[in-house]
């Protein structure tokens, strides 16, 4: 009788270790909103300029306050991209994008963080407006050279590297990075159209002003500029991406049916027809579809019908089972695209699939893969189990954002983040004495909430290595898109 109790009791032990194992990882909404809280507090911790008093991550401080100076232009304010004290155009561009995207889509389900989120994007398009409108012809696209910049390691509120500035001009042109910009510049003057119409007024007139300049006078920043943006941030995929991205922005934003011509004229000439599939800060075909299968699925604009098709293949590429399936996923079920940096494609692969699924979902409509069909909520399952992946459930039992969950990396490669903070450390610590903190064997004195660093690798395993940049270091294109997935599925928890 003892020994069967004693079985009995074992077994139910036994279970409730296994069932608690099950909820382990079952993420509430309130888990959600947390993490959608530190996404957008992350961007707190990129700022350069003037902090504001409302200022968050308190352990930052003013930086870059004469930027542009030397050149007679003001260029304060913007973000710094990763882990360095460079303010590159193209990445923050569209990071500033897809955090407008992110509001677009999401935001009414974002609750109280809707405006810190409206805050995020406005950093961004002050900045981008200064560097638009500052000279006739020209756009700054950067500020730092980033060969210098990287043989320092210094917080941001000491850098004395020399802070060059870059531009495209009409002699010198940029047509992708000033093509981003107008991207963004549209798609942020959809978020402001009703709480501050001017400022919404001046972002779309500027955009339509530089896509012209981007439109009218062709060519890669990269040939312009060389070793200052490359291989930092080479446009490998040339500028056609980005001018058919920016049209489509600027047509959603203004539904003027100039843009409506031009992107039919040409889209196919400018990788319509393409069937890519990744996106990210270089490469647009694959979100350009799914932005204009939204005028096809919501609004029946027959014009962009063809764009429904491209996006289905592109979405189907990433579902295991179906005939298009071609993507690699690592054996804990995170999508691989990349050794270096890996997060930043399922980051913005997880919103693509968010905001696909919602276009559907308008129109009672299904991807279409081959002979097969899959619904929206196919694609929400396959997203959450990303973003899931990303905020604990994964071997590692780690949370690859800073600050959420009892597991998360405490080495990131992040300048700012590894030097003591400027109020606790006033003295100024130089290029080469901050060394000895980016090889220190202990955690980040400051913890850079929010931050999603760069990931595992292809077998699930992550060294949580300050040198170890390709898997340590954040992006703020990395966040830009994730915070409009948090949004999603803060409101949208479906039973695991």
């Amino acid at each position: 009788m003892a020994s069967a109790m004693f079985s009995l009791v074992v077994q139910i032990v036994f279970f409730t270790i296994w069932f608690l194992s099950l909820l382990c990882y079952g993420f509430t909404s309130h888990d959600y909103s947390d993490a959608l809280e530190k996404s957008i507090i992350f961007f707190e911790g990129q700022r350069s300029g003037k902090l504001p008093p409302n200022q968050g991550l308190t352990w930052r401080g003013d930086s870059g306050l004469s930027d542009g100076s030397g050149y007679h232009v003001d260029l304060v304010g913007g973000y710094y991209d990763a882990g360095d004290n460079v303010k590159f155009g193209l990445p923050m561009a569209f990071t500033t994008t897809m955090l407008a995207w992110s509001v677009i889509e999401f935001g009414s389900s974002m609750g109280s963080q809707i405006d810190n989120a409206k805050d995020a994007v406005r950093w961004g398009t002050d900045y981008l407006l200064k560097a638009a409108t500052a000279t006739p012809g020209t756009l700054y696209v950067q500020v730092g050279d980033p060969n210098n910049d990287h043989k320092c390691w210094e917080r941001p509120e000491d850098m004395d590297t020399q802070r060059n500035v870059y531009k495209v001009t009409t002699q010198n042109p940029g047509s992708d990075v000033a093509a981003e910009t107008a991207a963004a510049l549209a798609a942020a003057s959809i978020i402001f159209k009703e709480s501050d119409p001017s400022y919404s007024d001046k972002l779309l007139k500027t955009a339509m002003k530089v896509f012209d300049f981007a439109d009218k006078y062709r060519g890669s920043y990269s040939d312009s500029l060389n070793s200052a943006v490359c291989p930092f941030y080479c446009s490998y995929s040339g500028y056609q991406d980005e001018l058919l991205w920016g049209a489509s922005w600027i047509y959603r934003a203004s539904q003027n049916s100039l843009y409506l011509t031009y992107i039919q004229s040409n889209g196919r000439t400018m990788g319509s027809e393409d069937d890519d599939y990744s996106f990210s800060w270089d490469d647009k075909r694959a979100g350009t579809k799914v932005l204009l299968s939204h005028e096809f699925l919501t609004k029946n604009t027959q014009e962009f019908q063809v764009y429904k098709g491209h996006s289905d293949n592109y979405i189907c590429s990433l579902v295991p089972g179906t005939s298009n399936f071609q993507d690699q996923y690592t054996p804990g079920g995170l999508l691989y695209k990349a050794s270096a940096s890996n997060l930043q494609y399922v980051t913005t692969t997880t919103f693509l699939l968010l905001a696909y699924a919602n276009y559907l979902s308008a129109n009672r409509g299904v991807a279409t893969c081959g002979t097969s069909t899959i619904a929206p909520e196919k694609l929400i399952a396959q997203a959450k189990k990303q973003v899931d992946y990303i905020l604990g459930d994964n071997p590692e039992k780690m949370s690859y954002m800073v600050g959420f969950g009892e597991k998360y990396p405490q080495h990131v490669h992040h300048r700012g983040s590894s030097v003591p903070s400027i109020h606790q450390h006033p003295d100024r610590i130089s290029c080469n004495d901050g060394f000895q903190y980016l090889y220190s064997s202990s955690p980040n004195p400051n913890v850079l909430v929010g931050a999603i660093v760069g990931g595992p690798d292809n077998k699930d395993n992550f060294a949580d290595d300050r040198n170890n940049y390709q898997q340590s270091e954040p992006t703020t294109y990395i966040n830009a898109p994730f915070v409009g997935a948090l949004a999603f599925f803060s409101k949208n928890v479906s039973p695991n």
